[in-house]
């Protein structure tokens, strides 16, 4: 992985930056280091350094005054600093896939499609130069009452290892565009592709101090940042742990914010669906990522009807999916991003089997001295599930596929809505009736209809019970970064 490009003579192999702050690139921080370590071979790629809270409270402090010159800017001026962003991410995109691939082990063909995502939210953020922000509502006559949109401030952002550099830009685009500051606190697991993003927007121009990127842990470096009183909203995606985290640190706060959390994403397939079709997209929506996605279809309920020749078919496209090092020719399905996740998989696997699943593929490491080390996990396919086991309730973030039977589209509904998420769902079918009837009764904040993700720029990303507030994407995820301020006008009393 060469970085020479964007940083110079250095780069992030090493002794990686633990901060940049007011554009000042810095490796200070605490005594302690955190590894940064090759999913594929368990390497270690790069050591940084712990931050402190004084180093939190400087960057707040950097990003309060910048932002006072930001919001300022029309918000053509600030899409066309965001469009040299968006270019420089695609000039770059070579060196942030490989820094993907490289810290969190997906494919370089799937990395380089993630920087295509990152580059699409930029594209989406500066569309909003054309936003209507305010209105003017009825009033009496001598009187004018407008409401408008401003700025929030100093925004921070607490980003997962799941799609380091897409979700980077999922927040930082839009909170920018709206005219905030922001400072990114990047998941231990993965923060080589915040930094070098936030240098890819240095080098385009981003006026310093309005991007600022902090490493650390959760709970010393995201506490000090999400509790500090200049932090005008906290956007998080992650756990539904972490989540509730944030929501009890910021109470006396009193502050916006927007979650999203865990899922656990059921496909249901009816006895009329298109089998061939549903079993290929239950295929690629668990495997995505190594299953590694809050929106991966987490659970197939399939009519009782219709089980075993849906099994076969998942089953055999398991068996023919073969783990392997990400290579430019590309592989289906990488390792998963870290022992401890290799471990939970596991665990939950085990745990099926004890309850009474069987495996039908997969259940562990796949076989073979390549996957000796690592965090590889053989996709596995679970028949016999049952919907009160934990596999068919909890989040498993792997390769790992419940199959439920069911027998009348009620229990199909009721066992999707007695999860505790409520994020995505899948429903095929080719009854148009049934569909929208799923639609309606379904307890989730996005369903697709015969067709799978991920979910587009223009969309609204947003989840129910467990699966977080608020959300992202398009227009109503662009407004969660602006406030209102009403004026209420009078004028021509004497007329």
């Amino acid at each position: 992985m060469s970085t020479q490009s964007l940083f110079g003579e250095s780069s992030l192999l090493g002794t990686a930056p633990s901060s940049v702050i007011g554009g000042e690139w810095s490796s200070a921080g605490s005594p302690s280091s955190t590894a940064v370590v090759d999913p594929a071979t368990g390497v270690v790629l790069a050591e940084v350094p712990t931050l402190t809270p004084e180093d939190v409270a400087r960057a707040v402090e950097v990003a309060t005054a910048a932002q006072k010159q930001w919001r300022r800017q029309s918000h053509t001026a600030r899409a066309a600093v965001l469009e040299r962003v968006r270019l420089a991410i695609g000039e770059h995109a070579s060196e942030l896939a490989a820094i993907v691939t490289a810290e969190q082990g997906k494919s370089p063909a799937d990395a380089l499609g993630e920087i295509a995502g990152a580059q699409a939210f930029f594209d989406f953020a500066i569309s909003q130069k054309y936003r209507t922000v305010g209105e003017v509502v009825a009033a009496e006559h001598g009187e004018r009452i407008e409401t408008r949109e401003e700025p929030i401030g100093v925004i921070a952002a607490i980003l997962p290892w799941n799609f380091p550099a897409a979700i980077f830009a999922r927040k930082v685009a839009p909170a920018l565009m709206a005219g905030n500051a922001i400072i990114v606190k990047p998941s231990e697991l993965t923060p080589l592709s915040a930094l070098a993003l936030a240098r890819v927007a240095q080098l385009a121009g981003l006026p310093d101090g309005l991007l600022n990127v902090v490493c650390g842990a959760g709970r010393v470096v995201g506490k000090a940042l999400v509790t500090h009183p200049g932090i005008g909203m906290v956007t998080m995606t992650g756990s539904t742990r972490g989540g509730r985290e944030i929501l009890a640190s910021t109470a006396d706060s009193i502050i916006p914010v927007s979650l999203e959390l865990g899922g656990k994403a059921p496909m249901i397939v009816f006895a009329d669906a298109d089998l061939k079709a549903a079993a290929a997209a239950a295929v690629e929506a668990r495997l995505w990522n190594a299953g590694q996605v809050c929106t991966c279809n987490e659970v197939t309920y399939v009519h009782e009807s219709v089980a075993a020749e849906f099994r076969a078919l998942v089953v055999e496209a398991f068996r023919a999916t073969v783990p392997g090092r990400p290579s430019p020719t590309g592989h289906v399905m990488g390792p998963l991003v870290a022992e401890r996740e290799w471990v939970k998989v596991k665990e939950m696997v085990d745990l099926a089997v004890a309850q009474g699943a069987t495996v039908e593929v997969g259940g562990g490491r796949p076989e073979g001295a390549e996957f000796a080390a690592g965090n590889w996990f053989a996709p596995t396919v679970l028949s016999g599930v049952t919907v009160d086991m934990d596999i068919a309730r909890e989040e498993v973030f792997g390769p790992v596929l419940p199959l439920v039977e069911f027998s009348t589209d009620e229990e199909a509904i009721a066992n999707a809505n007695s999860s505790a998420y409520g994020l995505t769902a899948y429903v095929y079918t080719q009854d148009l009736n049934r569909a929208m009837r799923a639609v309606d009764d379904l307890e989730f904040g996005e369903v697709y209809l015969n067709k799978i993700g991920p979910e587009q720029v223009q969309g609204f990303h947003t989840g129910w019970k467990a699966s977080g507030l608020g959300g992202d994407d398009g227009a109503h995820g662009y407004a969660k970064y602006v406030r209102h301020k009403t004026t209420y006008l009078g004028y021509g009393r004497g007329a």
